[in-house]
């Protein structure tokens, strides 16, 4: 069961409830659910019950045991707990592995993905002034609602319902991709900053990141091939973050294999020019050390934990995507995609550098399941730029 497929199951235990008269609520459109937070349980965790606490005029734990009782019901769900106030605590089948069930749904849909029915059969009709940023946003706008069953069309003339801040200055020196990113990424009540920030090949650059991710991704999938092993989604084991850089990020080149045909096949900047052998962070390549994996119980307890089990951090964004390209359709409201890629991006950068296999190390079902939601990530970094009018470079 997917973090998707759980949202629906607790909307769907919603339903029974106000089908039996227990609850006199409207059902929501979702139901958030994320990882377990302190003092939480199991697998995943929703705060469902205390939403409709008040529209349902009861305590919070009385809705949460309403439907707690219904979840542990449903197919797939092995416990409920609830804690607190009332958060629902849920832990799926021993057999289920949540990761690898949205991995093949990511690598099944490819860049469809995220699309749904939001807007089935509706026609948006945009309206908006003679003006560069407003031109973008709108072309943007007629692929997300595509991407939800709808159609949109742009008018241009009074009365304007799509009218963005408009551009200080002309954004076409920076390039295509660079200039719809200048103009998509902030807000629509936010001045679009039109500066060569927007090129700087850089950690500080948001759109370096997502375009970077991608392509490094795809690069460690040619470089698996050489290998000769290809992605298959399962259990992913752990990461070692020890030696993290300053964003988390371990040195991108710190589990590579050695040499540097192999090297600049995992890294495509370890041998560009001008980057003087450096990651993206700055960590020459060429003395990055693999630190020892190191298993949680052989942790000093005053030391930051050296290892986390790799697909949480990236997991939720992931399941995320089809709820963000829903709203960015139905709010009309680019941005929401854009900074989503942002943080698709930065989930998967601390993953990379574990895909592959260090030294004499034999490719295992753990590279596989790896390579597998790296490839997941990379197809969602890929379909949203495309959403965004945007080039996925295979290539940096």
């Amino acid at each position: 069961m997917t973090p998707v497929e759980l949202s629906r199951t607790v909307l769907h235990a919603v339903r029974r409830a106000v089908d039996d008269g227990e609850l006199s609520v409207t059902v929501p459109e979702r139901a958030v659910v994320t990882e377990p937070g302190p003092g939480g349980c199991g697998d995943f965790a929703t705060t469902i019950a205390l939403q409709l606490a008040r529209p349902a005029g009861q305590p919070a734990l009385r809705v949460a045991e309403i439907l707690r009782t219904r979840l542990a019901e449903a197919e797939g769900v092995q416990d409920v707990v609830v804690t607190g106030p009332g958060f629902l605590n849920i832990s799926l089948a021993e057999q289920v592995d949540p990761v690898a069930g949205l991995v093949r749904e990511i690598r099944e849909k490819g860049t469809r993905y995220g699309y749904g029915d939001a807007l089935a059969g509706q026609i948006v009709a945009l309206r908006v002034p003679y003006e560069v940023r407003a031109e973008v946003v709108a072309d943007a706008v007629v692929r997300l609602v595509a991407t939800q069953g709808g159609r949109a069309t742009v008018e241009h003339g009074e009365p304007v319902n799509l009218r963005p801040v408009p551009a200080p200055e002309d954004p076409a020196p920076l390039g295509p991709d660079a200039a719809r990113w200048a103009l998509l990424h902030p807000a629509p009540h936010d001045r679009p900053r039109i500066t060569a920030d927007h090129l700087i090949q850089r950690e500080s650059n948001p759109l370096f990141r997502v375009r970077y991710a991608h392509a490094r991704i795809r690069a460690l999938s040619r470089n698996a091939a050489r290998l000769g092993f290809s992605a298959e989604p399962g259990p992913l084991g752990l990461v070692d973050r020890s030696g993290a850089g300053p964003s988390g990020i371990r040195a991108l080149g710190a589990m590579d294999p050695p040499g540097a045909s192999a090297q600049a096949a995992v890294d495509p900047f370890a041998a560009s020019a001008g980057s003087g052998g450096r990651s993206l962070h700055g960590t020459c390549l060429a003395h990055a050390d693999a630190a020892p994996l190191t298993h949680p119980a052989n942790t000093d307890a005053g030391t930051p934990a050296a290892v986390i089990a790799e697909g949480a951090p990236l997991l939720t964004p992931l399941a995320a995507h089809p709820r963000i390209l829903a709203v960015a359709a139905t709010r009309r409201a680019p941005d929401r995609l854009a900074r989503h890629l942002v943080t698709v991006a930065d989930a998967v950068l601390p993953l990379l550098p574990c895909v592959l296999p260090v030294g004499e190390e034999k490719p295992s079902a753990a590279h596989r399941a790896r390579l597998a939601l790296a490839e997941a990530a990379g197809t969602v970094l890929a379909g949203g730029l495309s959403l965004l009018g945007i080039d996925a470079p295979e290539h940096l």
